[in-house]
């Protein structure tokens, strides 16, 4: 995720891309469809941000290489991608021909409830960018698509220090297997479904959550200072990550304003532990606000 390339596609400038000079050009960003901030409201997003997309690819002097989009984005707050945009997209890219890559490192490997969070928007990329869940804590990343693009490459024309690392392999193995045989899928679902349900009664005694969102349950939180307004409230957010800290739970930011907590615990983990890190959140909200 530091690499030169990966540096250049990242939206993020700090801290990812503070201070080392100029990265890859001739790489552009088309918005989001962030259904909670779209300016002129939900109904008219899809259509607006797809629009937006289109003419930004068109407007290029060549066609891109292609197109990268995370189904459920992971450092810009976990904002899932509406099925119908998806649609359009994918729609558009396949008649002028151009690839589709699903970054799935986040969201892949159960943590959506299914395997991948482009099985629930009915999406079939030409390539899908595995890593995180596929260690089950150890580091290896995977590149899986369309056998006449990842044949393209000559053989020993790909690969890189630690590719194939033994270790890591054997990790991701024992994680398939897991999966098969603790019906790893049918735990996410179930605590997905606990999270949304609990945050969901959170934000109902507290005003200063303005949305929930996310698939299975890979959930954020966002903090505003006014539901009506939406204004962001960063410092409630990172003063909640403290308050966490301080009382045995770990927990992060994330979003373009930093005032997102999102929520990714281990498929495994019990609905016991689960219920009382909520806990831990909801008294933090209550003693900050």
């Amino acid at each position: 995720g530091r690499t030169f390339m990966a540096m250049s596609l990242t939206y993020k400038e700090k801290p990812y891309k503070a201070g080392f000079g100029g990265l890859m050009p001739d790489i552009h960003r088309a918005h989001f469809p962030y259904a909670y901030r779209w300016p002129s409201g939900e109904a008219q997003m899809v259509q607006e941000c797809f629009s937006e997309f289109r003419n930004l690819v068109q407007g290029l002097k060549e066609k891109p290489a292609a197109v990268i989009i995370e189904p459920v984005l992971g450092e810009g707050g976990f904002i899932p991608a509406p099925k119908e945009f998806i649609k359009l997209m994918q729609e558009f890219c396949s008649q002028e021909k151009i690839v589709t890559i699903a970054d799935e490192i986040q969201s892949g490997f159960g943590r959506t409830g299914t395997l991948y969070a482009s099985e629930q928007l009915e999406w079939t990329p030409d390539l899908i960018l595995s890593a995180k869940g596929l260690g089950g804590g150890l580091p290896i990343s995977a590149v899986t698509g369309r056998s006449e693009i990842m044949d393209a490459a000559p053989e020993g024309g790909l690969g890189g220090t630690y590719g194939g690392n033994p270790l890591s392999c054997v990790a991701a193995l024992a994680v398939i297997e897991a999966f098969q045989k603790d019906k790893l899928l049918e735990k996410a679902k179930t605590l997905g479904e606990f999270l949304r349900k609990s945050l969901l009664q959170m934000q109902e005694r507290h005003m200063c959550i303005g949305n929930i969102r996310g698939l299975g349950p890979m959930l954020g939180v966002e903090f505003v200072k006014d539901r009506k307004t939406k204004e962001p409230n960063a410092d409630l957010a990172k003063a909640l990550v403290q308050y966490c800290y301080e009382h045995g739970l770990v927990t992060m930011t994330s979003g373009s304003f930093g005032n997102v907590i999102r929520l990714l615990m281990p498929l495994i983990t019990d609905l016991k532990d689960v219920e009382e890190g909520l806990q831990t959140i909801d008294a933090g909200i209550a003693s900050l606000t």
